[in-house]
């Protein structure tokens, strides 16, 4: 059987933050929204906005297997 996954992506300043860019992680039996993957990822800052399957979606979003899940800090331009 084939293990649920998803892959996740970091933009911009929060990718020099963390380290990475982007990883694929195991999506496990029980219900998972975007904020509790944000917090089990340890990404604290409040100010992120989150899109799955490239569209912008509230933290509450409950995620399935094969979603590719983005966190984005604000940006600016000038």
């Amino acid at each position: 059987m084939v293990e649920p996954l998803l892959t996740l992506r970091l933009f911009a300043s929060l990718r020099e933050e963390q380290g990475w860019s982007e990883r694929t992680v195991p999506l496990g039996p029980a219900p998972l929204t975007a904020a509790a993957l944000q917090q089990q990822l340890g990404l604290t800052r409040r100010d992120l906005r989150i899109a799955v399957n490239q569209r912008f979606v509230a933290a509450d979003q409950l995620l399935r297997a094969g979603d590719e899940v983005a966190f984005l800090p604000p940006i600016t331009g000038g």
